[in-house]
């Protein structure tokens, strides 16, 4: 997908809203995450770096090395699943199919798809290739009979 996108500047400017920037220790491995389990849009990808979207969010994947001048930069290097203490929540996923696509695909499914009356929707828990951690769903339907 290399020479169809825009340079990083012009894309850094299109940005809104929240964004999200993984680091990743493979993003070829990484990629097949969200788009065939979340079904993000890949707009680009090279060994380095991935953009992706899906209903205004952006999320974007970035290799390991191309953080490694970062003050933190070193603690790439150690060992264990990333992410850890943020979930991520998407709503608008059916997290029935999430979760079979997930399983399908061998990535982690923390908690199958089940209905959280208490939150007012229906999800499941799941992870991509580093342990970033996401609650994928969408709302219960109230009952409408009195």
């Amino acid at each position: 997908m290399k020479g169809s996108f825009m340079s990083a500047d012009e894309y850094g400017r299109t940005l809104a809203g929240l964004s999200l920037n993984l680091i990743v220790r493979d993003v070829a491995r990484s990629a097949p995450f969200y788009t065939e389990v979340l079904g993000f849009r890949l707009l680009h990808q090279t060994a380095d770096y991935a953009a992706l979207e899906r209903d205004g969010a952006t999320i974007q994947l970035h290799a390991d090395r191309t953080y490694s001048r970062q003050p933190w930069g070193s603690r790439l290097g150690e060992p264990g699943r990333r992410g850890f203490g943020v979930e991520i929540r998407l709503l608008g996923i059916d997290p029935d199919e999430a979760e079979r696509r997930a399983r399908t695909g061998g990535h982690t499914v923390l908690v199958p798809a089940k209905d959280w009356p208490p939150h007012g929707w229906r999800d499941c828990l799941i992870e991509d290739p580093d342990g970033y951690t996401f609650s994928v769903g969408v709302p219960l339907l109230r009952d409408l009979d009195p």
